[in-house]
């Protein structure tokens, strides 16, 4: 959401003039006014105090599961209405303090993976590493840690604040608690092994989840970014996503490089998803976060020929028929897809989506519109969003 000048200033302003729970209290009613409108009912006290409270455990939270592109299954810990609602406000406050670093891509307001595809362009070797568990892998601690450093300061290091420690200790209890929750996660051990352990971590499916994984990898990313620019490297993070390019290869096994930057992730409490490690050379397709990226960000032959496919069915069968054939197809490419999802729908965001990656210029993207738009018009349907 965009806010006006003189919000953020005031956000910005209020936060670091935080004295009382009260106070936070009232910047979050703020912040709830600016999403809900004038006549929201604002929160009190009482409702962060429960809220924040871990015993309540899975009354916070909704667990399901959504599949993944390779059909596994991932877990999701959505919050409950209340809660959700809180840490909504509570993101758009955090959005007002916390300016990512220029290597950070993933959940930046203004950036895409269109962003992070095209600082990698043309180079002979790129190399992608997956962080597994990534938003398990951030532990309260660390959160707590963080709102007590730049650029939120809610510690007690100066004069003014030392006189109000505890309430400050406070606010940062309440936002850690708030944003995190217990859950069985996976942890190296002494012997870098993989143990289950509980702790309470960021929950994937919280608002306020991705900035926070922005704000905790700070030092990921200027420790990363540091070793890139020693060896002579391109670095940038989407989400759990890091990429390094170069036009010199460093990544041979066991190389100085890849031991220094494995220590790095490893001592930030990351644990490398090694089955989506891989060296692309410029010989082959290269994809940076699903984008080929050989000279310069592209959609796959792949894609764009799916995407011809299921507007000629349409143009020769009608809609109803096209379905059938688009729903099996979906069917298989999507684990635990519903069997009604609309055709029209997913096409129109194909469309969008190369717009976005090609531009608006992109004679496929034109004239792939233009016979969606033929389409609509011959035969419209009613589930599509105009």
């Amino acid at each position: 959401m965009k806010l006006q000048k003189d919000q953020k200033d005031y956000i910005v302003k209020a936060f670091h003039n935080l004295r009382e729970r009260e106070d936070f209290v009232n910047l979050l009613n703020y912040a709830k006014k600016i999403l809900y409108g004038e006549k929201t009912v604002f929160f009190d006290l009482r409702q962060l105090t429960y809220y924040s409270n871990p015993k309540l455990g899975a009354k916070r939270y909704l667990m399901f599961q959504v599949p993944k592109k390779n059909k596994n299954l991932r877990t999701i810990h959505a919050p409950v209405r209340g809660l959700m609602i809180i840490q909504k406000c509570l993101n758009l406050i955090l959005g007002c303090i916390f300016k990512p670093t220029k290597f950070a891509t993933g959940f930046v307001a203004g950036k895409s993976i269109v962003d992070n595809a095209a600082f990698h362009s043309g180079n002979y070797y790129i190399y992608n590493i997956d962080l597994k568990d990534f938003f398990h892998s951030i532990d309260q601690a660390r959160v707590w840690k963080c709102l007590q450093l730049k650029p939120f300061e809610l510690s007690t290091e100066n004069e003014l604040k030392k006189q109000d420690e505890k309430t400050f200790l406070e606010v940062v209890n309440i936002i850690a608690a708030l944003t995190c929750t217990r859950l069985q996660v996976k942890r190296l051990d002494s012997n870098s092994i993989e143990k289950e352990v509980f702790r309470n971590v960021l929950p994937q499916g919280a608002p306020t989840s991705p900035i926070l994984t922005n704000i905790v990898c700070q030092k990921l990313d200027f420790l990363l970014s540091a070793t890139a620019r020693r060896f002579g490297l391109k670095y940038s993070r989407y989400a759990d996503d890091i990429t390094f390019s170069s036009l010199h290869h460093v990544y041979q096994n066991e190389s100085s490089f890849l031991k220094e930057i494995r220590r790095i992730i490893q001592d930030q409490g990351f644990i490398v998803n090694e089955q989506k490690v891989r060296l692309q050379r410029d010989s082959f397709k290269q994809l940076v976060t699903g984008l080929v990226v050989n000279k310069h960000p592209n959609v796959s032959k792949k894609f764009v020929d799916g995407l011809k496919i299921d507007l000629y069915y349409w143009e020769r069968y009608g809609y109803e028929r096209a379905s059938e054939f688009f729903r099996k197809k979906y069917k298989k490419n999507k684990s635990q897809a519903k069997d009604n999802v609309d055709m029209a729908n997913v096409i129109r965001g194909q469309i969008q989506f190369l717009k976005m990656v090609r531009g608006t210029d992109s004679p496929v993207y034109i004239k792939l519109d233009e016979r969606l738009k033929k389409l609509l018009v011959r035969e419209p349907t009613p589930q599509i969003e105009r």
